[in-house]
């Protein structure tokens, strides 16, 4: 598991660079700021050897990285019915290396037919692993109730829903969910499900439905996810 994590890190924090900004540092390390190093030292200014203008860099300026002040929330609705348990694998990692993103804050809510909300694992994804129980049905609508009484800004927050789709209730609840959240203007994106060979696997005709009441639907790796998230965070 920790060979897998890693091996996803280095993979995914590439696609997470949007998170950042650079902003000026005097401590070394990063790329030098050549025009806030001339004004810092416009002081040490004298005629140079050759006619022109000699300025003595005594103070430096670096660009260094830091995190967007903007907090936003993130929020992974995840399956864990006895279909899922590749996609709950690599969820679990996804949301372990998201959770180290300083300006976002990961949440990891599973559902099957009951809800159970494990974010407080969500920093190590083997930990999460041995709590989540893989079976039972799916109830998505009940997990997209629950992420609901999660958000507090609808504009900062991404909601994405891996599931198969098989939804085991109606689906009118389902998309009621799904029209609610985006009315208030959360972020929504369904994942599908992947099976041990990374190939889609889920319910067309219901995705379809979602696509219809404003929830993108797709196929996407870990990679692809991380994209969006830093896509909308940036």
């Amino acid at each position: 598991m920790e060979e897998l994590t890693r091996e996803l890190a280095q993979t995914l924090r590439p696609a997470l660079t949007g998170l950042t900004v650079p902003r000026p540092s005097r401590r070394p390390g990063g790329v030098l700021d050549l025009d806030r190093t001339i004004r810092a030292n416009l002081t040490t200014a004298r005629p140079g050897p050759d006619g022109g203008t000699l300025v003595v860099p005594e103070r430096p300026v670096f660009r260094s990285w830091a995190a967007r002040s903007a907090d936003w929330r993130l929020i992974l609705v995840v399956d864990v019915s006895g279909s899922m348990e590749p996609s709950t694998i690599w969820a679990a990692m996804t949301a372990a290396i998201l959770a180290g993103v300083p300006s976002l804050t990961t949440h990891f809510v599973a559902f099957s037919t009951e809800v159970a909300d494990l974010s407080g694992r969500v920093a190590d994804p083997l930990g999460l692993l041995l709590e989540v129980r893989v079976g039972g049905g799916t109830h998505i609508a009940a997990g997209l109730a629950y992420a609901r009484e999660l958000v507090t800004v609808p504009s900062r927050t991404l909601i994405a829903v891996i599931s198969d789709f098989e939804e085991g209730h109606p689906v009118g609840g389902l998309l009621a969910q799904t029209r609610a959240l985006v009315g208030e203007g959360c972020h929504l994106l369904g994942c599908a499900a992947l099976d041990d060979t990374g190939r889609a696997r889920y319910s067309k005709a219901v995705a379809g439905q979602l696509v219809a009441a404003g929830m993108p639907v797709a196929a996407l790796s870990p990679l692809e996810l991380a994209r969006w998230v830093g896509e909308k965070i940036a």
